[in-house]
């Protein structure tokens, strides 16, 4: 499974940023698909899941009412859509394709990642 992240960059705090994941290499509507995010000197961290049909979403109390994850199964997609974002934002975001069909916060349930997409938040 490859899994290709786009859409970070750089922007004011209040601002938004929309992070994109595009997978292939194994069936993908039949997978939950998950966020994750690590700051420097810092472990990764959960921050949004969505299960396999869309149907059921999970989020961090630290985005929750910020972000909203989504995903495009016609298009092997899962998106991030980033609102009011905030300095301790920051980090690098991973998408991740989960081993499991349902939402899950543990890392060991995800067996592919993304390279990565910088997320840099200024105040």
């Amino acid at each position: 499974v490859q899994l290709q992240a786009s859409g970070g960059g750089l922007v004011q705090a209040g601002g938004s940023l929309r992070l994109s994941c595009a997978a292939s290499g194994r069936t993908f509507s039949t997978y939950a698909m998950g966020w994750f995010r690590q700051a420097p000197g810092k472990e990764r961290e959960f921050v949004a899941t969505i299960s396999w049909n869309g149907r059921s979403t999970y989020y961090a109390d630290s985005v929750k009412g910020r972000f909203t994850i989504s995903r495009d199964n016609a298009k092997n997609t899962v998106s991030l859509q980033m609102n009011s974002l905030k300095p301790e934002d920051t980090a690098v975001y991973y998408c991740a394709n989960s081993r499991i069909s349902s939402t899950s916060t543990n890392k060991l349930n995800y067996d592919y990642w993304g390279q990565g997409t910088q997320v840099t938040v200024s105040s």
